[in-house]
This record gives structure tokens, C-alpha cells and sequence, in this order.
């Protein structure tokens, strides 16, 4: 029989945390990811974000124009010019949660930071945190550690007004955490394109917009080298910004939306009334019936609004849930189109001509499709490639969490996860051969090629990623050159054309040892020639070292460890579009001479010692 005392639930086991301690023991709930800073959303970004915000809503509010921002290794320093938080509030304000005047519409009426929870979460996770609060020719200024107030004083000031505020990520919660100085300055640039004027410097560089939006999209085309085949369309009000363009040289859709300066990552309400908004507008130009992909194909587009009470869908505010404003933001965007297109018709009719070429390509593809479909028929049903599990993700009714599908090369590493694996949560897909590289093809060969087609019916992701069958679409290949170039063409072959399941969060590389270290009482698995050599001299001279050129060499028994509850997972981070195109054409693109030199040029050959 279980302890009595040991599972006893009674009035000693109910806790009530400070808002100090909940912020530091469930810190995910507050900046989302910790992350090691490899990532432009990892949490360290989020605090330097958490404090530019309330400086940029002095901006929107017409009260500074400058914003100076400086980081030195682990250290973070913001200073505005804005009104300064009231004097007799400071330490309230930096640390009393659901304090700050983001309630009170008369003063901020289009803010991001609404909970009353930022710069407080900043506070609490920081291991040195200090404000300074200017106004008039008095200050206020307070040290904290670790969330908790040391010291606050008062003098007289010769600065001009605004807030200082200067802090240290804590160590101990951001373990292995570095910024680096490309996702700041990506941030920076989305705040200057959607506050035109605001001037912010950063280690000395200055990001400054005059034509909002528009910068962005004619960014994000020089990114990748796009010509817009027409001058982008660019609408501006007190509440709403939209700017966009198509181009001949992309695939899919890039829209970038805002609200209320934050860049809003997974899109919401204003995102789908927006494309609904656009879609209405060319139909009713044309007196069409084309569908969304029609117009939006190849579509490069921003848009942000301006709300008084946001709704978004976590603290981290990545999605805007207010279905109210609906209705009015996709008539205002149809409106101002009409107008547009009525006015412009030679930009109206090059905008009617793309969306006729892409619904004649749809078209084509859908005879496509239907002859695949007819081919996998007469194969039967089952996918032959796919072993499949009992349990499948379903995101409506919140079942098959934990789900997986590993995508392995050939029988033999098949084999080794098949004898091993959770047959509920664990499927997998084997690989015939090198898939082929999609880089430089179109939608159709997904339809025209058996191992890609089938991959597709096998994740059941082929109009969008709402049926994804598993949470996780792991890439599990040997730690070999091949292995290594299989992977790259998987990746190549999601991001080419099934993006959003990389945005979301769901593809993944698994983790294998490269070397198995042992002697007659102790086993050790090791990921790099570093811990190799570090278990070799743990376990004496007379270990035995293994290398493992392919996971069919890893027996099941071994294999069984490396796929349960110790697997390791690299996710595959979702870099901006532009970084991600360059990086896949040269890698993957036909400039085999270009890429050819390039190696050579760069190539390290070891010198025996």
C-alpha cells in the first residue's frame, strides 16, 4: 500500500506563490519560451522587448521621438524621452503586477503592454534590474535583485525626461542565454516601420522608417532579390496600415502583421480580414469567382492596426482574438481598394492578370492531383512506405499530444526504430532513397513523384497543416555525409512547400550518438568527438570506443533509449523568409560552380600533429 502520509492532500499542501514567485516558477506563462537565445522569439529578446514597448507607447502618444538602446554582453540599458512614469510610482510600477497606467485610455489609447505585467516580468527574471524615472528636473531611481527592491532614492536631475531602464537576465532561469545582435535589430526595424519617425539607436546604429510599411515590403523584396511587378499598394489611417505587391519569383503568400506595434507572428483577426478584405475587392473589380490562392499567390504584404482593447490569445501576444472588429476591417480594406483599383486601372488589371495565370496553374494542378489520386487507388490505400501508430494528433479535440512520425532512410534504420518503438504515439515513415531536391521545381512534382506524394498523404497535409496526423515530424537519418544531405533535402522539400508546419512548430531532427564508450561495469552514449573523449578518459584507457556510422548499427535494445523518454529533439527553427530563401538557394539552388568555389575556398584540412 502506497504511504498514507506521503500522498496525504490535505490544507499544509495548497500554496499561495507571490506574483514574484509565479513569474519566476512558471516564467513560460509570462515570456513564452526560455530558449539559449538562438531564436528571435527566445525569451531573453522578449524582456528587452517587454521594456521598448512602453517606450514606444510614449512614442505613439506623442511624447519622445528618440529611444536609446544599448547591449554589452549580458547587460541591457533602454533609455526614452517620453513623460517618465510618475514620480511617486516607480517601484509600483517596475513591480507591483496589474499596476500602470496602460488601463487608463486617456493616457494610453493604442498600447501593447495592457496586463500590467512587462516590465514587472522583466524585474522578477532579471538578476540586476535598476529604473530611473525623469520628469520636470526631479528623479526617481531603484535597484532591485532577483525581482526584490535594495535600495531607492530621490535627488534633482538635469536630464530630459523619460525612463532608464537597465538589466541583467538571470542566469539561473536563462542558463545558456547570448543575445545576438541580428534579432535585435530585426525587432528594431519592425518598431521603425510602424512608428514612421521614431528614431532608435542601438550600439551606436540608427533604424529610422519615413514610408512605414512600404519599407518593409520593399525590404523584404531586396531580402531575396524580388522584383514587384507593380508599385506596392500603400494605405495609411489613424487605426490601419496596409501595404502590398505581388512578384513572378516566389511561391506562396508573405504577410507581416502588427498590432499595435507588435508583430503578431501566428496573424488573428486582423490578418484574415485583411486577405478578406483584399480578395473581396479584386472580385468585385473583376466581377470574378477567383478563391484566396488566386489572388494571394505570390503576394508580399504588411498590415497593422491600432486597437484600444486587444485581445490576444497569450501573454506573449503572437495572435489578436477580438472577432468583433471582423466585419468593419474587411469592408475598410475592400473600400479602400476599390478606390484604388478605380483609379489606378492599369495596376488593377496587372493584379486581375496574376491572379488569372495562378487560377489556370490551380487548375492544371488540380488534373494533377486527381490523376495522383487515382494512381495511390489502384496501389491501395495503405501507403506502403508507412508504418503507422494507433493514436493521431487531433487538434479540435485536443487529442494526440505526444504523437510522431520519424522519416528514416532505408529498412535498416527502419528496422532498428520498428523493434523498439511506442506503437501508440510512434510512426514512421522509410525513405527509398534520396529524396529528390524540390528547390527549383513547382507544386505539381509533389503530385508527379510517388515518395513525395506519399509523404504528403502520410502527414495528410496537403491543403493546409489543421489535419497535421502527428505532432511531430522527426528527420531521423544516419550522422554521415548522405544522412546529413537526406536531411537538408527534407528540410528543403517542407520549407518549399508546406512552410507553415516549420512556422508552427512541428519539424524536428533526432538525435543519435555518434560513438558508444564502454568497459566492463559502464556504458556511455556520446553526441560529439568532445564527449567521446570525455568518457573515454571517465572510463579509463582500456574502454572500448565504438563509432556508429548509421542507426541500423545501433542495436534495438540500445535503440529503444534514444527514442523514449531521453530522445533528443532539435526543433527546426523558422528563420525570416528572406534569411531562410538565400540560405536555400545557395545550398540548394543550380549554381553548382558558385557553390563548388565556395567550398573550396573554405575548406579545412587537419594537420597531423
Amino acid at each position: 500500500m502506497a504511504d498514507g502520509k506521503k500522498h496525504n492532500y490535505d490544507e499544509s499542501k495548497i500554496k499561495t506563490l507571490s506574483s514574484l514567485e509565479h513569474i519566476r516558477l512558471r516564467t513560460g506563462m509570462y515570456i513564452g519560451r526560455i530558449g539559449n537565445g538562438s531564436h528571435h522569439d527566445d525569451g531573453c529578446y522578449i524582456l528587452i522587448k517587454e521594456v521598448i514597448d512602453n517606450a514606444i507607447d510614449e512614442f505613439i502618444m506623442g511624447f519622445g521621438r528618440e529611444v536609446h538602446i544599448k547591449v554589452e554582453g549580458n547587460s541591457v540599458e533602454v533609455r526614452d524621452f517620453g513623460r517618465g512614469i510618475p514620480l511617486g510610482k516607480v517601484v509600483d510600477c517596475v513591480s507591483q503586477i496589474n499596476t500602470g497606467a496602460k488601463y487608463n485610455d486617456d493616457v494610453f489609447q493604442f498600447s501593447v503592454g495592457l496586463n500590467g505585467v512587462g516590465t514587472k516580468a522583466v524585474n522578477a527574471l532579471s538578476k540586476d534590474f535598476y529604473v530611473r524615472s525623469h520628469r520636470d528636473g526631479e528623479c526617481v531611481e531603484a535597484s532591485f535583485k532577483l525581482g526584490k527592491l535594495k535600495t531607492e532614492k530621490k535627488g534633482k536631475t538635469a536630464e530630459p525626461n523619460g525612463t532608464l531602464i537597465r538589466f541583467e537576465p538571470d542566469p539561473g532561469i536563462f542558463k545558456d542565454s547570448a543575445f545576438r545582435t541580428e534579432f535585435i535589430e530585426r525587432r528594431l526595424r519592425h518598431y521603425s516601420y510602424l512608428n514612421t519617425g521614431l528614431r532608435l539607436i542601438f550600439n551606436g546604429a540608427t533604424f529610422q522608417s519615413r514610408n512605414g510599411l512600404l519599407d518593409l515590403v520593399m525590404e523584404d523584396l531586396k531580402g531575396d532579390n524580388s522584383e514587384p511587378i507593380y508599385a506596392p499598394l500603400h494605405y495609411t489611417s489613424k487605426t490601419l496600415e496596409f501595404c502590398f505587391t505581388h512578384t513572378n519569383s516566389r511561391y506562396g503568400e508573405t504577410v507581416f502583421s502588427f498590432v499595435n506595434g507588435q508583430y503578431t507572428s501566428d496573424g488573428g483577426t486582423h490578418l484574415s480580414a485583411f486577405r478578406e478584405g483584399v480578395l473581396k475587392a479584386v472580385n468585385e473589380y473583376s466581377k470574378g469567382k477567383f478563391e484566396g490562392d488566386d489572388v494571394r499567390e505570390c503576394m508580399i504584404a504588411a498590415v497593422a492596426i491600432r486597437l484600444k482593447d486587444p485581445i490576444f490569445e497569450s501573454q506573449t501576444k503572437n495572435k489578436l482574438g477580438n472577432t468583433e472588429i471582423r466585419t468593419d476591417l474587411v469592408n475598410q480594406v475592400r473600400e479602400e481598394l476599390l478606390h484604388f483599383f478605380n483609379r489606378n486601372k492599369q495596376i488593377a488589371e496587372t493584379i486581375l492578370a496574376k491572379a488569372q495565370d495562378t487560377q489556370q496553374l490551380r487548375k492544371e494542378l488540380q488534373d494533377v492531383k486527381k490523376l495522383a489520386r487515382e494512381r495511390s487507388k489502384a496501389i491501395t490505400l495503405r501507403i506502403p512506405q508507412l508504418k503507422d501508430c494507433k493514436v493521431h494528433l487531433d487538434k479540435a479535440k485536443g487529442k494526440g499530444r505526444g504523437s510522431m512520425v520519424f522519416l528514416t532512410e532505408g529498412q535498416s534504420a527502419a528496422g532498428s526504430i520498428v523493434s523498439c518503438r511506442d506503437v501508440n504515439l510512434q510512426a514512421i515513415f522509410v525513405l527509398k532513397g534520396k529524396p529528390l531536391n524540390v528547390w527549383d521545381l513547382k507544386r505539381d512534382i509533389v503530385y508527379r513523384n510517388d515518395e513525395m506524394y506519399n509523404l504528403m498523404r502520410s502527414l495528410d497535409i496537403e491543403d493546409n497543416i489543421e489535419n497535421l496526423r502527428y505532432e511531430k515530424v522527426i528527420l531521423a537519418t544516419d550522422a554521415d555525409v548522405d544522412g546529413l544531405h537526406i536531411r537538408n533535402l527534407l528540410i528543403t522539400y517542407f520549407f518549399k512547400f508546406f512552410e507553415p508546419l516549420i512556422h508552427a512548430g512541428h519539424l524536428f531532427v533526432l538525435e543519435t550518438p555518434l560513438f558508444r564508450v564502454r568497459n566492463k561495469e559502464r556504458t556511455l552514449y556520446c553526441y560529439s568527438e568532445t564527449e567521446r573523449d570525455q568518457a573515454s578518459a571517465q572510463l579509463g584507457k582500456n574502454a572500448e570506443i565504438t563509432r556508429f556510422k548509421g542507426l541500423g548499427e545501433i542495436s534495438p535494445n540500445e535503440f529503444k533509449q534514444f527514442i523514449g523518454k531521453e530522445m533528443r529533439l532539435s526543433q527546426v527553427e523558422h528563420a525570416p523568409r528572406s534569411d531562410a530563401q538565400n540560405i536555400l538557394e545557395f545550398y540548394m539552388g543550380k549554381n553548382t560552380p558558385e557553390r563548388r568555389d565556395y567550398i573550396m575556398n573554405h575548406l579545412v584540412v587537419p594537420i597531423d600533429p
